[in-house]
């Protein structure tokens, strides 16, 4: 799937995308919410709606950062891209006390948040040039993008395959 490259199609491709998750998460059987993925560092699902919403606060936070002529630390301080299977082993350890109705309001008020932040800008602002503080030629739609619709899809992909395994288990 192309990126988007308009604001409108962000804010289309991103309400498309949360739509099919929130779907998906509304039939996640409560046996499945917080198993561990043996093949997966004993991840739950509730891990992986987490995840998702805290990569929504950290694009944020970057992109303030940037705004106000900072480097921010990307993807985290003391992490760099080589890093993170550990860095998401920290974000599990320090929501391991979430739970998955905790996680998945998290993730809605996350993409409320995003969807506020794309709204509030312009094409120009989005796409017109890179993303200040972002160190790459990405653009501020283009991370938004990262950090929204395209984390849902690969959330998706996931719990997709994680519900088809348990049907086979309990069948």
């Amino acid at each position: 799937m192309p990126a988007a490259t308009t604001k409108s199609d962000l804010l289309s491709v991103s309400e498309k995308e949360f739509s099919k998750l929130t779907t998906l998460l509304d039939s996640v059987p409560p046996a499945l919410e917080l198993r561990p993925d043996p093949e997966a560092d004993e991840t739950t699902l509730k891990d992986i709606v987490g995840h998702r919403a805290h990569w929504i606060t950290l694009f944020l936070g970057w992109y303030e950062a940037g705004q106000r002529g900072e480097t921010p630390a990307i993807p985290a301080p003391g992490y760099n891209w080589n890093h993170l299977r550990a860095f998401n082993a920290s974000v599990r350890q320090a929501q391991a006390d979430l739970s998955w109705r905790d996680a998945r309001e998290m993730l809605n008020a996350n993409h409320t948040r995003l969807m506020q932040f794309i709204s509030s800008l312009d094409d120009t602002a989005l796409y017109g040039a890179p993303m200040p503080g972002g160190g790459s030629k990405w653009t501020t739609g283009r991370w938004a993008e990262a950090a929204g619709p395209s984390h849902y899809r690969s959330a998706a992909k996931y719990i997709r395959a994680r519900l088809r395994a348990f049907a086979a288990e309990t069948a």
